[in-house]
């Protein structure tokens, strides 16, 4: 059984926290590790494969660090340049498989869910291995145990031919409001799709063929065109921007016959939105999770999320505050649904607190930006020992760098030189450049711009061990700058 990771997502009902760079999957939500790392290691027993891992091809680096932060092994990392929902990447991951003469069985698993209880998801697991090794197409569903209106619902029936214990979905059904899913909770024999599937790679790409021959044959030329290096996959970008987007419940799983349910009541949670993050937290005495430097009073059953600030809250109810360094959002925590439209909004008014925290993480470590003028911008940078940025050039800004902590060697033009702690020196527009961190400890310093544009698409790359080309940036496009 190989795991299929998706973990191509944005997560942007969880915004501000979660960003288009930095989704919820890499983020700590529920404990010490990320909601990615989290999915990793309960994968982690005897009869289940090494996992391959499908994501966005700017989230390779982080992907890369956090499974080597556990020192965990894939057998791949697919990088799609955009997504295209669900249905595509799973059909190029088994056409993959499958022309590597691996026809086995893959375990579908979104990388930003929440599953508390690892025996309970084995035992569901043995029962759905039954039913896909006899060709059945896996569905897992979590028993309706209350009306959630922010999931989709499987109706299931009983079907004779199925092992015991396992179900044959009888309908899909879209997320319902809340009168509609409390008849469905009372009628009983309604589970709460999961986004989890189990099927051999074959029995899939049969289903798609039949189904959606569009993504079928899209995905094989697709994968024809791409490009492999070593066991990861950077899936060629013209092609795949012709396959249609769509999910493998529409493309496939509300079309075929094979469609079943196994139930699986194991804590699970897709953590989809700030209410469900509450539902999973630990609670105060009146019912608040509060986090960070937060002071609650006369409040009940809030959500309160402090990221530097001193966050405090009086005489609230049912309210869920989130403070980050550039943005906050307050709402209803019946409303929260909601903040999904709302940063569709942000994004058409072109704001970039959709993209990027103000902490960027880059393979080479991060930078924050610290304040920013007409002509100036302060960041920290903080590069990881051993790492290095790329050789490069600014044809719009001058940067002065100042050391805080470790060692810094600079390449400035011809000249190659170590700078330590409260050194510094210049680097003047047009410079071919590079800071690297021949240290042991990170390497920190202070870096101010100055100049007439400071968007971070003013690079030119010569050398980047990193493979990335010139410009990376999106955050402002070549053609603003012309304009």
């Amino acid at each position: 059984m190989i795991p299929v990771i998706l973990s191509g997502g944005s997560g942007s009902r969880l915004w501000p926290l979660s960003r288009k760079q930095f989704p919820k999957q890499f983020l700590a939500l529920t404990g010490e590790h990320t909601l990615f790392q989290q999915t990793l290691s309960r994968l982690v027993f005897d009869g289940m494969d090494a996992p391959i891992v499908v994501c966005n091809k700017d989230h390779k680096f982080i992907v890369s660090e956090q499974l080597q932060s556990l020192k965990l092994q894939t057998q791949g990392i697919l990088m799609e340049p955009f997504g295209r929902n669900t249905a595509p990447a799973v059909a190029l991951t088994a056409m993959k498989l499958v022309n590597e003469g691996r026809d086995e069985l893959m375990l579908v698993l979104p990388a930003d869910h929440v599953i508390d209880d690892q025996k309970a998801l084995q035992r569901a697991l043995a029962l759905a291995t039954v039913a896909a090794e006899r060709g059945e197409m896996v569905l897992f569903g979590v028993p309706a145990t209350k009306p959630e209106t922010g999931y989709g619902y499987i109706k299931s029936s009983q079907d004779v031919l199925l092992p015991e214990g396992v179900s044959r979905v009888a309908q899909f059904v879209e997320k319902p409001d809340e009168k509609r899913a409390a008849e469905f909770v009372r009628a009983g024999g309604y589970f709460w799709n999961s986004g989890m599937f189990l099927f051999r790679a074959s029995r899939f790409l049969e289903e798609l063929k039949k189904h959606d021959a569009d993504i079928y044959d899209t995905c094989l030329l697709t994968l024809e065109r791409s490009e492999e290096d070593g066991d990861n996959l950077s899936i060629d970008e013209a092609t795949f921007a012709c396959c249609p987007d769509n999910s493998i419940d529409y493309a496939v799983m509300e079309k075929t016959q094979r469609a079943c349910v196994v139930p699986l009541s194991a804590g699970w949670s897709d953590v989809g939105c700030w209410s469900s993050l509450w539902d999973v937290h630990e609670k105060d005495h009146n019912g608040n999770v509060t986090k960070g430097d937060v002071v609650v009073q006369d409040s009940h059953n809030c959500m309160i999320h402090g990221n530097g600030k001193l966050v405090s809250v009086i005489g609230l109810e049912n309210i869920v505050v989130v403070e980050t360094k550039d943005a906050m959002m307050i709402a209803h925590k019946d409303k929260v649904q909601g903040v999904k439209q709302l940063v569709n909004t942000l994004n058409e008014q072109g704001r970039s607190e959709t993209q990027n925290h103000c902490e960027v993480y880059r393979p080479w470590g991060s930078y924050d930006s610290v304040d920013m003028g007409g002509r100036f911008q302060v960041k920290h940078i903080t590069v990881k020992p051993g790492a290095s940025l790329s050789l490069q050039m600014h044809h719009h800004r001058a940067e002065h760098w100042i050391v805080v902590s470790g060692t810094a060697e600079v390449t400035c033009d011809e000249n190659v030189f170590l700078l330590t702690e409260n050194q510094s020196t210049y680097i003047p527009i047009a410079s071919v450049h590079r800071l690297r961190n021949p240290g042991k400890i990170p390497l920190e310093i202070i870096e101010v711009q100055s100049g007439s544009y400071l968007g971070e698409d003013d690079i030119e790359r010569f050398e980047d061990i990193y493979g990335r080309s010139t410009p990376i940036e999106r955050g402002i496009s070549i053609k603003t700058i012309a304009q």
